[in-house]
């Protein structure tokens, strides 16, 4: 190597971080260890606020109610599970919605709200237009009396401020897509994060303690097996896990594992367990954990599509390059 290929290669970052992003929103903060959907407590927003309460809170659609506007879709979407029904359905918006024609604020979110009605529509079944909380607990048998679990576990799942999910659905929504795209694209990131990972493996165990309740948090935790507790961002304790937990009137079973999986740890439960928890509460599918925060952050996931495509904050971005040297063999 002579010395200009010497030069060249000292030039060239070889350890650099692999990129790095800048993005402003107005949607959710945590602070003082609670979680803001635009200025108001989440948890407390939760003791009676529905899906699409939060939603127009997250859209900024104050003074109007796109829900008012939407009619019922005809058509049923493909899939043999909720996911796979819920993609299909976004998937067949997003090719719709893909006219790069302007639209007013005004349009996107009633195209937001359509977008958020036949997704779970989707998930759901056709059925009366009752409130979207009710249409799913009406879809899985669940009683009256319980769908006030279903409406928090969705209102709580909306949004959580920065990570993947949410830069995956404004780079999308920056670089043009419709909103059912871009949280498309959000949802997809969502489902391979670790938050969607370790989600799974609570609900793996919670579901195994009805079968070996005695001791299984300690066993499960000897195991390597025990997930669901502690939240990097929440160190105190995760908020609304507290809150949908005090609110469920938990069997005994159930009560005990999360107090044991608490001891054994030495952490509170996160949103993830306590997901889970209420599914086996309710009864609900294996993967309704899943689903619920799914269905529940597809609300927040179209509010930051559309305040990146309206606030004119562009998302700034930067990309060390790190490969090979240009013209290396």
């Amino acid at each position: 190597m002579d010395d200009d290929e010497q030069a060249a290669q000292r030039r060239i970052p070889r350890v650099a971080s692999r990129g790095e992003a800048e993005v402003s929103s107005s949607l959710s903060v945590i602070a003082g260890g609670r979680l803001f959907y635009r200025g108001l407590d989440a948890a407390q927003l939760a003791e009676t606020a529905t899906l699409e309460d939060v939603a127009r809170r997250l859209w900024d659609a104050r003074s109007a109610n796109p829900f008012a506007e939407i009619r019922p879709r005809v058509g049923a979407v493909p899939g043999g599970s909720i996911r796979a029904r819920l993609f299909a359905a976004l998937a067949r918006r997003a090719e719709e919605d893909a006219d790069p024609k302007a639209r007013t604020v005004e349009t996107l979110r009633l195209e937001c709200a359509r977008v958020l009605d036949e997704a779970v529509d989707a998930a759901a079944g056709s059925g009366p237009r009752l409130f979207l909380h009710q249409r799913l607990a009406r879809s899985w048998k669940t009683p009256d009396r319980d769908a006030h679990l279903i409406r928090r576990a969705l209102v709580l799942s909306a949004d959580n401020e920065m990570n993947a999910a949410v830069l995956a659905t404004r780079a999308a929504a920056d670089g043009g897509a419709a909103p059912a795209a871009a949280a498309f694209a959000g949802l997809l990131t969502l489902t391979g994060s670790d938050t969607m990972a370790e989600l799974t493996r609570a609900s793996d165990w919670v579901i195994a303690v009805r079968r070996q309740a005695t001791d299984a948090a300690r066993r499960a935790h000897a195991a390597g097996g025990l997930a669901g507790f502690g939240s990097a961002d929440y160190p105190a304790g995760d908020p609304r896990a507290s809150a949908l937990l005090n609110a469920a009137d938990l069997p005994s079973d159930l009560s005990r594992a999360v107090q044991e999986g608490e001891a054994a740890t030495g952490r509170p439960a996160n949103f993830g367990l306590a997901l889970a928890v209420i599914a086996r509460r309710l009864e609900l599918p294996r993967d309704a954990a899943g689903d619920l925060l799914l269905l529940g952050r597809l609300a927040g996931m179209l509010g930051h599509a559309l305040d990146q495509s309206t606030n004119g904050s562009p998302i700034r971005a930067r990309l060390r390059y790190v490969g090979p040297e240009p013209g290396a063999h």
